[in-house]
């Protein structure tokens, strides 16, 4: 079997997962070779992977002739740099989310990408999986009737008890909206389509924090994005959203994700998950009953996205995690704090409609 060539650029804590599902679960990519700042990191990743190459930069893999795909997981505010070069070189990339820490570099990057013929895809991927596609499916099937509105809470006390190295996460591209806030966004306008204006108010609660998890217990953290996030969204199909996602509270459950209907509610499941549950909501029933997925890979299965990039490149069909995507997802994520900085309602450039769902193969692992 051919399978797509990848070489990851960054191999922090979200790469474990990617490497094993790409050496076990996708059957047509493979990792020919790895490149971090940390030369350890990478070369234990080639030890435990059996990766053959070990770059000793990201430009070198840049110019490696056997690289199909370059697979960007450095931090989020390296994403445009890393990107923008690898496209530079040549090469169809697949970014961790965001797509960029603002959206005049995410519009360089999709621009650069256009003008060479060259594939820019990204995270989140959770949307491809069994929860958001079954969700999606029982809405375009009318289970809830008309969509009216949705409501998506993120709601938490921040990294820095668990995360070994937290501190990005309150510097410029970090904080929960960018953080997590993709995962939602994403998830929604692949159930009710792209958004078309957005309203926000946005604070920083605290102006330190403190790390209490090992190694860097002890050290202070100066906050440099706002922490306290609060949106609203202004659906093309007349729906209404409102997404709050905060790293300011004390809060020991999932918050609610939830989609209204005409018709009933259906309750979606974390989108930071590829799985369930789901539970629908209709009059009639007397309360909420779960609903069975009806799609493959309900497991935690990042790699999926880039998967079906890959499989893209070596059918030319479109692919479903693209940079039209990342692209409006990023704009109403930055649009919160620019309304609230502006004091306005914010009417969004970017346009997206929905690609088309997913389709389960016989064989996991290899897609349509």
């Amino acid at each position: 079997m051919n399978t797509v060539k990848i070489a990851i650029i960054g191999v922090g804590d979200i790469s474990g997962i990617y490497l094993k599902n790409i050496t076990s679960m996708f059957k047509e990519i493979n990792v020919i070779g790895v490149c971090d700042l940390v030369k350890e990191k990478a070369q234990k990743a080639m030890e435990t992977y059996n990766i053959p190459k070990l770059y000793e930069d990201m430009h070198e893999a840049f110019q490696d002739s056997e690289v199909d795909i370059i697979l960007n997981l450095t931090r989020p505010y390296e994403h445009y740099y890393v990107t923008k070069a690898a496209l530079e070189a040549g090469k169809h990339v697949y970014s961790e989310k965001p797509l960029a820490a603002t959206f005049e570099e995410g519009k360089e990057l999709v621009a650069l990408a256009e003008e060479k013929g060259l594939m820019l895809g990204g995270a989140p991927d959770t949307f491809l999986g069994a929860g958001i596609q079954t969700c999606r499916k029982l809405i375009d099937d009318g289970f809830i009737g008309t969509p009216v509105g949705a409501a998506a809470f993120m709601i938490c006390r921040g990294h820095e008890s668990w995360h070994p190295d937290p501190a990005f996460y309150y510097k410029h591209g970090g904080g929960p909206m960018m953080d997590m806030g993709p995962y939602y966004i994403t998830s929604l306008v692949n159930l009710l389509g792209g958004v078309s204006g957005v309203t926000g108010i946005s604070k920083a609660s605290f102006d330190k924090r403190t790390i209490t998890s090992q190694p860097l217990n002890g050290t202070v953290v100066d906050v440099e994005v706002p922490t306290y996030v609060t949106g609203i969204m202004n659906f093309d199909n007349g729906a209404i959203g409102t997404i709050f996602t905060t790293f300011d509270v004390h809060y020991d459950t999932q918050a609610r994700f939830e989609i209204y209907g005409s018709e009933g509610t259906l309750i979606i499941p974390d989108p930071n998950t590829f799985g369930g549950p789901i539970k629908l909501l209709r009059p009639e029933d007397g309360g909420y009953k779960e609903m069975p997925l009806m799609f493959d890979y309900a497991d935690n299965s990042r790699a999926l996205g880039l998967a079906d990039m890959a499989k893209a490149l070596q059918t030319g069909r479109a692919y479903r995690a693209n940079y039209k995507l990342t692209q409006h997802v990023l704009e109403i994520l930055t649009s919160f704090d620019k309304s609230s900085e502006q004091g306005k309602y914010i009417s969004l450039e970017t346009k997206y409609e929905r690609d088309i769902p997913m389709k389960n193969n016989p064989l996991k692992g290899i897609l349509d």
